[in-house]
């Protein structure tokens, strides 16, 4: 195989062939005259033919040069489009949360993504709470829980306070919702199997019910669409909330908020250290946390 011309000759043919002139080639290449003329020979050599036709009154292009030349625009013309586009390259960052922190995280994560389109996020959803980032491609989670293992870098979001809610009509509607007390004529929503939300925010209330109906659900957004609905009473996180509340299309029939001692977490490994992208979306995710 014919060892390729140096890519510097053929970028100096480029353009001495655009002004045919030795004198202004160097100009723009901000290289001497004898630099290009010698060039060109060299690059002539190495191809076997002229390229240039040297008269007194400037240079005309060979056949051969003319051949060369829409080749040698394309060449460089490809290099520039790579360099621009990669260049321009967005960095997906890959995140990996809960889902129980959904009802929170999405409409942060939509919101992001119409204010920072340079920097698209993938999210994967999981009922665990736990991630392993030496097994798994991510660039960050959230997790929920105690505080995590200290070999990760760990940014604190809110801590869990449970509250339950409901709909308004359900709450001004004909069965009394005036005390924790009313709860027992009312249907329970349990975003677990385990009812530990609902035992614990009725122990911190002191409240006793003799007769109590519920309802369990796999994830919390479906206790709460259910509750939105009227359906029942939900037990919820109020840092998960928000925006329904915000909305109206959930109240608070009671003020207590328990804290469970939980809370919910931003983490990535100590090592790479984040990339810029990552780091600016983790410390918008915060501002929003603190915006609660």
């Amino acid at each position: 195989m014919k060892r390729l011309p140096p890519l510097p000759a053929l970028h100096t043919f480029l353009i001495t062939a655009q002004c045919c002139n030795f004198t202004r080639a160097a100009e723009q290449l901000f290289i001497t005259q004898g630099a290009v003329s010698r060039q060109i020979a060299g690059l002539e050599e190495h191809l076997g033919y002229e390229l240039f036709i040297r008269q007194a009154r400037g240079l005309d292009l060979t056949a051969e040069g003319r051949a060369w030349l829409p080749r040698v625009q394309q060449i460089f013309g490809l290099i520039d489009e790579a360099v621009e586009q990669i260049g321009e390259k967005r960095e997906t960052l890959q995140l990996k949360a809960p889902s129980c922190v959904m009802r929170w995280l999405l409409p942060r994560l939509m919101q992001w993504q119409r204010e920072r389109p340079d920097v698209p996020v993938e999210l994967t959803t999981t009922v665990k709470h736990g991630v392993d980032f030496h097994r798994e491609q991510f660039d960050a989670a959230v997790m929920y829980g105690a505080p995590p293992d200290s070999a990760l870098v760990c940014h604190h979001l809110f801590d869990e306070q449970l509250t339950p809610v409901c709909s308004r009509p359900l709450l001004e509607g004909p069965v009394p919702l005036r005390t924790p007390d009313d709860l027992e004529r009312h249907l329970l929503l349990h975003p677990t199997r385990d009812e530990r939300d609902w035992k614990a925010w009725l122990a911190s209330a002191d409240v006793h019910l003799s007769n109590v109906r519920g309802q369990h659900f796999e994830t919390l957004d479906l206790a709460m669409s259910m509750a939105s609905q009227g359906t029942g009473v939900a037990i919820g996180d109020w840092s998960l909330i928000g925006d329904d509340l915000s909305a109206g299309r959930l109240v608070m029939p009671f003020e207590l908020k328990v804290r469970t001692g939980l809370a919910y977490y931003l983490v990535h490994p100590q090592k790479p250290a984040p990339s810029g992208p990552l780091t600016e979306l983790l410390e918008w995710l915060q501002g929003q946390a603190r915006a609660l």
